[in-house]
């Protein structure tokens, strides 16, 4: 059975735990790829990471777009939104249609 998993900074993810998202707190740039390709080995299937974390974290994220599973899907942290997520999903609606229709 695949799971769903978010890392990033403990304040920005540790709300995902009420609704049973498994929640992995880190620090470091280093100790987050890390826990990706774990995440990716243990079978989740959507990996939630904040953009803050993400922006430094670009090769790891980039190795991962071409599979279907895990999708890694970049969400804002508590600090607000850098746009990067919301610009990679433009992004693939317009590889996906052609055109960006948002």
């Amino acid at each position: 059975m695949h799971k769903v998993g978010v890392v990033g900074d403990k304040d920005s993810i540790l709300a995902f735990k009420a609704i049973g998202i498994d929640v992995f707190p880190v620090i470091e740039v280093e100790e987050a790829r890390k826990r990706i390709d774990r995440m990716a080995f243990e079978n989740y299937a959507v990996i939630f990471v904040t953009e803050q974390l993400a922006q430094h974290l670009e090769e790891t994220i980039q190795r991962y777009n071409t599979k279907m599973i895990p999708a890694i899907i970049l969400i804002p942290s508590n600090q607000g939104s850098l746009n990067i997520g919301k610009k990679r999903i433009s992004d693939n609606v317009e590889k996906a249609v052609g055109v960006n229709i948002l």
